[in-house]
């Protein structure tokens, strides 16, 4: 194979992505924070709610900041706290609600309890829109509320002073998928404009330097990174820039919780936002207390900032173990199931539950099942009434928005997307979960137009694996929804070592010789050589593999992800 050109492999994985001029390409390798986001002002009722916000501060007006408990509303918590701290305006709080107790968005608990200590205001993150009840309640309560969200809208609008949320039908802001942070961040540069050109000093109680907001966009990276929307226009601009932001940032928080997890905060990347510190944040509401993940990235206290980053890492292994014992608990389940069929055959779709299983762990344990299956899977646990909340995961062979609304007349609530989604049933429907969704799936599947599983970039041989290869790959990171990381196909390489790795030996590894003396590995976490048919030394393999560099040893490894052997 003849040696390929760097500028050529850009070019070409470039053109997979839909970019195909000079403009978008330049703005694609090179995000610019000034020319590549938009004016704030664009968005629907911004001019209200900074309008709002100026006011309440002018009148000392307690404001309350209500926010999700997940890895999108928590950063967005944090900049909107942190915005008011640095302005010098210290009459606010942060209130994150108890996924168990309270669950998701607005409710009248929290709302009577931030109105008997005073609020006037109530701005919420990444939640919301979908409280028409819970906002008229604020009213009568004296309080106005601000929703910045970015769900979709619901039939009903909520009685809200001002709607952040790209999403409205009739709002111009051009990037309609922003995350929950990324649209209270425009919030943030919104007031900073508007605070700039005030007459009225006594607003500031500290000098506001210029561009500080920008050293939020560690947050809002984070969030944007954690919450799977398509890293494309401005959500590109606040991922780069917000990795860059993370490899500088101050906050102990941060600091500590890398320490713990021993990342290199200068190498930092989406896999490590991925996998590492959003488990963690999210950890907090599946095992804890939010507000745990909320006062780590908060604070500014050294020993409080390792306690936190001590106690996450700590509950996330927990997290890890009651997850796993949940998933063999399923496995067993679905064996008996299979096994007593009297039709003899495997249903479609996996559906498991008990009312002993907390719902804020099924996500997780969903996920490992489609693994373990490559079939959707509906599993269902109780949290405190007779309300049964779930979580479904899809691999690929159906959409589940499209497979849920087939089978809607089962389902109390239900909502997501292709690949993810959740639902709350009637514990006296539940019977009829399987034999609907079933149903739902013939008839989804007949219609379903076939895709191929995957979308090869690029042939590329074992030789071509070279730093300047990757270096012109990591060119298009950060990589996600709407960037995927490229995906090469290796034909029939010879196989020189199979190798298996980890505490338990759990993590699979190949090794290619190239022709130079140098070697190439290949991994796959939790997977051994059994599951592609048993891979032996001398056997030819195609192979399926992103290209990644890896820091977890003492020195830089270039390396291969095993996706599939064939």
């Amino acid at each position: 194979m003849r040696e390929r050109k760097k500028e050529d492999l850009v070019e070409h994985l470039l053109f997979h992505r839909g970019i195909k001029n000079a403009e978008d390409t330049e703005k694609f390798l090179n995000p610019d924070y000034a020319k590549h986001t938009h004016d704030p002002f664009l968005m629907k009722d911004m001019e209200k709610a900074v309008e709002r916000i100026v006011r309440a501060m002018q009148n000392n007006e307690r404001i309350a900041i209500f926010s999700d408990y997940d890895a999108d509303g928590i950063p967005g918590a944090v900049v909107l706290h942190d915005f008011f701290k640095k302005i010098g305006y210290a009459n606010f709080e942060n209130y994150i609600p108890d996924r168990h107790g309270e669950g998701f968005g607005l409710n009248a608990g929290a709302i009577e309890e931030l109105a008997e200590r005073g609020a006037k205001l109530l701005i919420t993150i990444d939640c919301g829109i979908a409280d028409t009840e819970e906002v008229s309640r604020a009213n009568n309560l004296g309080m106005e509320v601000i929703i910045t969200d970015h769900h979709l809208l619901s039939h009903f609008i909520p009685p809200a002073y001002a709607i952040l949320n790209p999403k409205q039908p009739d709002c111009s802001y051009p990037e309609k998928m922003l995350c929950g942070s990324g649209v209270v961040f425009k919030l943030v540069q919104a007031l900073v404009l508007r605070l700039r050109s005030s007459t009225d000093y006594s607003l500031l109680a500290t000098h506001l330097p210029l561009g500080f907001e920008k050293w939020l966009l560690d947050m809002v990276g984070l969030a944007t990174l954690s919450d799977m929307v398509p890293l494309t226009g401005e959500n590109r601009v606040f991922a780069h820039f917000g990795l860059k932001v993370l490899r500088k940032s101050p906050r102990a928080g941060l600091g500590q919780l890398l320490q713990e997890l021993r990342i290199n905060r200068e190498d930092i990347t989406e896999d490590d936002i991925g996998f590492m510190i959003s488990p963690r944040i999210n950890a907090a509401s599946r095992m804890g207390v939010p507000m745990d993940a909320f006062r780590l990235f908060a604070t500014e206290d050294a020993a409080e900032a390792g306690a936190l980053a001590r106690h996450l890492n700590k509950i996330n292994d927990e997290r890890k173990g009651k997850v796993a014992a949940l998933v063999k608990e399923v496995r067993k389940i679905v064996a008996e199931q299979q096994s007593s069929t009297i039709s003899g055959q495997a249903p479609k779709v996996i559906v498991a539950g008990s009312p002993l299983w907390r719902p804020s762990l099924l996500g997780l344990v969903a996920n490992a099942l489609v693994e373990d299956y490559k079939k959707p899977v509906f599993v269902w646990g109780r949290e405190w009434n007779d309300t049964l909340k779930g979580s479904c995961r899809s691999d690929g062979s159906v959409d589940l928005s499209l497979l849920m609304h087939e089978a809607r007349s089962v389902f109390s609530d239900f909502g997501g997307h292709k690949e993810a989604g959740g639902f709350s049933i009637a514990l006296e429907r539940v019977h009829l979960l399987e034999s609907e969704l079933e149903r739902a799936y013939e008839k989804v599947n007949m219609s379903r137009e076939l895709k191929p599983k995957y979308l090869v970039d690029a042939r590329m041989s074992i030789d071509e694996v070279n730093w300047d290869v990757w270096n012109s790959i990591a060119k298009l990171a950060p990589f996600g929804v709407g960037n995927p990381k490229p995906l090469f196909l290796f034909e029939q390489v010879p196989v020189n070592r199979v190798d298996t790795f980890g505490k338990e030996k759990q993590h699979l590894k190949l090794i290619f010789n190239k022709k130079s003396v140098e070697k190439i590995s290949a991994i796959k976490f939790y997977s051994k050589p059994d599951d592609f048919g048993g891979i032996v030394p001398g056997q030819n393999i195609n192979l399926l593999a992103h290209l990644e560099k890896s820091v977890f040893g003492s020195y830089p490894e270039l390396r291969l992800r095993i996706v599939d052997v064939m």
